[in-house]
């Protein structure tokens, strides 16, 4: 494996599928002597996910201000 010009490298498919890392996730690296670490992050991507899907979702056919009644405590 080489390191681009850019510093990037490819990590390969099975250790990404065995790893859960997806596009979005993030990673840190860790040093201990010579030897670097790819660790994964948790909570990190899928949580953007969830996110993601949900976008858009909402079909209530309120205005902002009647949303805003209700979560207020206005008694």
């Amino acid at each position: 494996m080489r390191v681009t010009t850019k510093g990037q490298v490819t990590i390969p498919v099975n250790i990404r599928e065995k790893l859960g890392i997806t596009p979005d996730t993030e990673i840190d690296f860790l040093q201990e002597g010579d030897r670097v670490f790819l660790v994964k992050r948790e909570g990190t991507a899928r949580a953007t996910r969830k996110f993601k899907k949900l976008r858009g979702v909402a079909t209530v056919k309120m205005t902002t201000d009647e949303i805003m009644a209700l979560t207020r405590d206005d008694l």
